[in-house]
């Protein structure tokens, strides 16, 4: 989990970095066609979990759900840059991780079920104070470069 947590924040850095490149509005067809194919994936991604069952059905939920956020996250960022829509990004892949990280701890009992939920609450309070650092980073090298 650190390693992908670690892998998104540099991934992050990057797209929050790479903002001003990609300082263009997407067209209005471009965006509705962005938001179906969300929308149709997500549908797919969650038929897929009715072959499951029990907490496996609810992580698969969980996960078609964060994925759906995030691509509507991502979609908000790419249709108009700015440092609120690259940190509404990082914080819809913090609540994802969080939600699906949660559920998985629901097949656990006892401590060992509270220890897992404390542990996926830190990583995603942590994912949001470093998504906040890198919103004011992104807003200071905004006001640098002008």
């Amino acid at each position: 989990m650190k390693t992908l947590n670690t892998t998104a924040i540099a991934a992050a850095i990057g797209l929050v970095f790479s903002a001003g490149a990609l300082a263009q509005s997407l067209p209005k067809s471009e965006y509705k066609a962005e938001e179906d194919r969300i929308a149709d994936t997500y549908k797919l991604d969650k038929a897929k979990c009715d072959s499951h069952s029990g907490n496996k059905k609810d992580v698969c939920i969980a996960e078609a759900k964060g994925n759906e956020e995030i691509a509507k996250a991502e979609l908000e960022a790419r249709a108009e840059p700015s440092a609120k829509h690259h940190y509404d990004v990082l914080l819809a892949k913090a609540d994802a991780e969080y939600a699906v990280a949660k559920e998985k701890c629901d097949d656990q009992a006892g401590d060992a079920r509270d220890v897992c939920v404390t542990e996926a609450k830190a990583v995603e309070t942590r994912a949001k104070a470093e998504a906040e650092m890198e919103m004011k980073t992104w807003k200071a090298n905004q006001s640098a470069s002008k």
